[in-house]
């Protein structure tokens, strides 16, 4: 466990405070059914999930990956630190069949004892935890020794990354010692956080085809609209009338830049998979 996993309990509560706030901003859900479905049981699959595991899913959400995991047989916790969230988790959970716990728990500092779970994964989740040492170390040690630990982020120079960096000029400042998101799509920074608390380790760059948008302003509405992080962006500029015209502009190109001839987008993250030590 690194020395920069220290982080004042005061400064956990806060910010895990805001976080919450923030991604219970807009219908996250709609962003994982309509956008990016296809994520989860991708993460699954290349976990291993399999009947009776024990199964923690860390930022879970609405259950982009628990779900999967709950209908491959294993036995699954979705955690998040947001339960606003699990409403819709459990009308989809209900709907497919799934059946599986929903519990409230911050990535930073996860309710369960070490050596827990069999498979601990999340889902372009743990990414947003913004102490990344703190709550790599967290995914460690509430996996059992021999476990699997299988993390899907998006990277720092897809689409998503670079939406961020698009975004960051109007964003309030970030809490100290704070780290952006897309840095868990950075096999290199990854590698670094678990160091030689895992061992196995693959980890392969993928593209996800996203085909629900056909245009950039269609892609920038819903976003306005769903998506917590760009909704909080767009609220630290509002009554800024040249800010926000910039800030439409920015992610209005960001979409030209990415998106194919035929409308679809390439999204792209890491698929990151290890054993702990």
């Amino acid at each position: 466990m690194s020395d920069t996993a220290d982080v004042p309990p005061e400064v956990l509560t806060a910010v895990g405070a805001k976080h919450r706030a923030l991604w219970a901003l807009g219908d996250y859900p709609a962003v994982a059914t309509e956008v990016i479905p296809e994520l989860g049981p991708a993460l699954v699959e290349a976990a291993g999930v399999e009947p009776g595991d024990r199964v923690l899913d860390v930022g879970a959400g609405s259950g982009n990956a628990a779900i999967p995991a709950a209908l491959a047989g294993a036995r699954v916790v979705a955690s998040d630190l947001t339960p606003e969230l699990f409403d819709a988790g459990r009308i989809a959970a209900a709907a497919s069949g799934a059946d599986l716990t929903w519990a409230e728990g911050d990535a930073h500092a996860l309710p369960y004892d070490d050596g827990a779970f069999d498979i601990v994964l999340s889902c372009v989740g743990v990414m947003f935890a913004p102490f990344h040492q703190r709550a790599a170390d967290e995914l460690v040690r509430v996996t059992r020794p021999g476990g699997t630990i299988g993390l899907a982020s998006w990277t720092p120079s897809g689409f998503i990354g670079q939406m961020f960096a698009a975004m960051r000029p109007y964003a309030p400042a970030p809490p100290p010692g704070a780290q952006p998101p897309p840095l868990w799509g950075d096999e290199e920074h990854v590698r670094a956080l678990f160091g030689d608390q895992v061992t196995d380790v693959h980890a392969e760059v993928r593209g996800l085809p996203v085909t629900r948008f056909a245009t950039g302003r269609e892609f920038r509405e819903f976003f306005k609209a769903v998506y917590g992080p760009t909704i909080a962006v767009y609220r630290n500029v509002e009554g800024d009338t040249a800010r926000t015209t910039e800030l439409d502009g920015a992610l209005l190109d960001l979409a030209a830049r990415f998106q194919r001839v035929d409308g679809a987008m390439d999204w792209e993250y890491l698929l990151f998979t290890a054993r702990r030590a």
